[in-house]
């Protein structure tokens, strides 16, 4: 009998642990009659159901996994209003983005608008100007989009710590990977938060280390190999070597980077910060820019006040490094130990930062 008991005990355990399954009523309006909703799994991007709006109106009904991360995106429409799935009725308008639901549903609600309001207005501004007119105010457009960006980022943070009990940081998980790092996860899976084993936070941190860490082998494998020496020209026409700066005690961040580059240039107040955080303990920063034209190349060096060495032989993506380190997007950098020994890639962010605090402290 105990032994009978002890196999069907062994037997549950062995068996797969189903998703609790919970009902969804979603009610909405939109604008476009005719058009199509789609409510979509945000966890596989994929469209669950769809609905044609009739008289300004339309709804969904089913069952998917509770809490499951989900949206409400219009045919015709970019922004998505994303909710979790609680049990609870959700009410939603697809004109304006607001929702109506459960507590916590209205304050992501809430917290989505204010994120993603700024990024909307910043859009419909630059779709509605000329190619030469984004090019006459490219410096203004760059600290304007790099403004919200960093807004939202300050939000992302924010709402990890006063919202950490409930799911509502998943929603800019993805902001927060990339301001923090992916070794951010870690942390919060072994501090067991409340969302720490909801599949779509380890989503966001995959699509984050698809952006900012090598993902193929020939990448990777330079992390932990001799560095190989690359010769260029400054803004002067100076001809300068990486191997003029490493070793002595000095640690070498390669910055590959160009001034037409969007995420480049966001990037760049981070690379900064941590070149004034450090530079005096041991640090140096070389920027290896993959511009053609040196006009544009010289003038980003003076808007982004970088205080570094930079150098290029303005060959775009033909210059002599793309080969050599097998770059294919940027940004990306490689960090070198004072023997010549690569031990760091495509660090971005606070990931940069608590790189370097690991090797010279706080």
């Amino acid at each position: 009998m105990k032994k009978t008991f002890l196999l069907t005990l062994l037997a549950m355990f062995a068996m797969p642990i189903m998703a609790q399954q919970v009902k969804y009523s979603v009610k909405g309006t939109y604008a476009d009659n005719g058009k199509k909703i789609y409510l979509v799994d945000k966890l596989t991007d994929r469209n669950i159901d769809s609905a044609v709006v009739v008289k300004s109106k339309f709804s969904f009904k089913g069952k998917a996994d509770k809490d499951a991360f989900m949206g409400i995106k219009a045919e015709n429409k970019k922004w998505t209003t994303v909710f979790f799935n609680d049990g609870k009725p959700i009410v939603v308008n697809v004109n304006d983005s607001t929702l109506k639901g459960s507590p916590l549903n209205e304050r992501l609600s809430k917290y989505d608008v204010e994120a993603e309001t700024p990024n909307r207005l910043f859009s419909e501004k630059v779709s509605s100007m000329t190619r030469d007119e984004i090019m006459a105010h490219e410096k203004e457009l760059m600290d304007e989009i790099n403004k919200v960006l960093d807004e939202q980022t300050a939000q992302a943070n924010k709402l990890f710590q006063t919202e950490r009990h409930t799911l509502i940081p998943l929603a800019f998980a993805e902001l927060y990977f990339f301001d923090n790092g992916v070794e951010a996860y870690d942390e919060l899976v072994k501090e067991q938060v409340v969302f720490a084993n909801h599949p779509y936070l380890k989503k966001a941190r995959d699509e984050v280390a698809k952006v900012t860490q090598p993902q193929d082998n020939e990448k990777t494998a330079f992390v932990g190999q001799p560095f190989t020496d690359l010769e260029m020209a400054d803004p002067d026409g100076k001809m300068h070597k990486l191997s003029e700066s490493v070793g002595a005690g000095k640690w070498v961040l390669v910055d590959f980077w160009a001034s037409w580059c969007g995420p480049c240039r966001a990037e760049m107040p981070n690379v900064l910060e941590a070149y004034n955080k450090f530079h005096a303990k041991g640090l140096e920063v070389i920027g290896v820019s993959f511009d053609q034209k040196k006009d544009a190349w010289v003038k980003a060096i003076q808007d982004l006040s970088m205080p570094w060495l930079q150098i290029s032989d303005l060959k775009g993506w033909q210059c002599a490094a793309a080969p050599l380190y097998k770059i294919d997007a940027i940004p990306d950098n490689i960090l070198i130990d004072p023997q010549g020994k690569i031990i760091g890639r495509a660090l971005r962010g606070k990931g940069l930062l608590k790189k370097l605090q690991s090797i010279f402290g706080e």
